[in-house]
């Protein structure tokens, strides 16, 4: 049987494992990897709420060396917490998020696409969707455009702190940008107006110190920068390929409707994993303390119990938004509603700006990555 874990890269169609593993194998143990694999929408769920799985230490001992800094910010963001510090750490993520003020998408992926275009062609993922969501963020919080642009340009290093597995180089890397980007945010959150009244209501109700407050602040406004670029990148690239090959264009509320049909259908986050607190069941399956678990949400996402005709992309069934890309409970990523937003008001702006968008390769290359399918290029048409 092919392992659970595998290279995104090394499938043509991971879908063919996942429906093969529904039907005969929905929670299976890989003796190989020693972990559980779940792949069925009531057990995903089921996992997903469960308060006996938490999320697993991403660098246990600081085993990987990173250096202070990045150590601070990866021991604070929400995503990677448990107990009362995920519920601390997720309130001044919440509170981060509500103060977003709007900013104009439409201007800033024009100009992303001017800078980029040649000849009336670009690749989409390095032109549009590493730089635009977290572009969009940036200028959210009132950032300079020196910090925008070093930041943008950075990103993609910073964001590999979230692999459970990283290379002697993606922690040189991590560490040389860490500082910098702390340092930076850190400016401008004291510079945002509302901080002040923020650090005193946390401070409050948690009773913790101010310089703890800061810390927590600055790597969770860091951690939406991580959040925008990873679900962001994801969602823009698979979205367009799905409605340039669905011709799902016509109008923005249908170009919504197929945003939110491709995160069920061809989402980019296809896993995450939990650790067992203490023994439990799934079914008739015992889940012993301290085993790994790995939760398949691409598969749950086209399980026929829960979405009628999986296999088709029909941007017109009615739980569509039922899908479990972001995760549920808890830990559901905060970047959902803000992600299906963007990547929404983007490709109407694509497709309402150009008459004619075209993709100019036939087989799409994935990053080699177990957790998430992302097309390493797209390269477009525009006339």
């Amino acid at each position: 049987m092919k392992s659970t874990l595998f290279l995104q890269s090394d499938s043509s169609d991971p879908y063919l494992i996942y429906k093969n593993m529904l039907q005969n194998n929905p929670v299976y143990w890989d003796e190989t990897n020693k972990i559980w694999a779940i792949y069925s929408y009531e057990d995903c769920v089921s996992i997903l709420k469960n308060p006996k799985a938490e999320i697993p230490a991403l660098n246990p001992d600081n085993k990987q060396k990173l250096n202070k800094t990045a150590l601070e910010i990866l021991n604070n963001l929400t995503r990677l917490s448990n107990g009362i510090q995920h519920e601390i750490s997720k309130e001044i993520a919440m509170l981060l998020f509500s103060k977003m003020k709007s900013v104009d998408i439409n201007r800033i992926i024009s100009q992303l696409i001017k800078s980029n275009l040649v000849e009336n062609k670009m690749d989409w993922i390095n032109s549009v969707c590493k730089k635009l969501p977290v572009l969009v963020v940036l200028k959210s919080f009132n950032f300079e455009e020196k910090d925008c642009e070093f930041i943008a340009n950075q990103i993609e290093s910073l964001v590999k702190i979230m692999l459970p597995q990283k290379t002697e180089e993606q922690v040189k890397s991590i560490n040389e940008v860490s500082a910098t980007i702390f340092s930076i945010v850190e400016k401008q959150l004291f510079q945002l107006n509302f901080y002040e009244s923020l650090s005193a209501k946390i401070s409050e109700s948690n009773s913790l110190s101010l310089d703890e407050i800061k810390t927590i602040s600055i790597s969770n406004l860091i951690g939406l920068f991580i959040q925008s670029f990873d679900a962001g990148r994801g969602i823009l690239s698979n979205s367009l390929l799905q409605i340039l090959n669905n011709k799902t264009f016509s109008s923005k509320t249908e170009i919504e409707k197929s945003v939110i049909e491709t995160l069920r259908f061809d989402p980019p986050i296809h896993n995450t994993r939990r650790i067992a607190t203490e023994d439990f069941y799934i079914g008739k399956s015992l889940i012993k303390k301290n085993d790994s678990i790995l939760v398949v949400l691409a598969s749950a996402n086209r399980d026929l119990k829960k979405f009628e005709n999986e296999l088709k992309f029909d941007i017109e069934r009615n739980n569509n938004a039922e899908n479990l890309t972001f995760g549920i409970g808890t830990h559901m990523c905060l970047a959902k509603h803000f992600s299906i937003h963007l990547t929404t008001e983007a490709l109407w702006f694509l497709f309402n700006e150009f008459k004619t968008v075209t993709i100019l390769e036939n087989n799409i290359q994935y990053e080699p990555m177990i957790n998430a399918r992302l097309p390493k290029n797209i390269w477009i048409s525009l006339q």
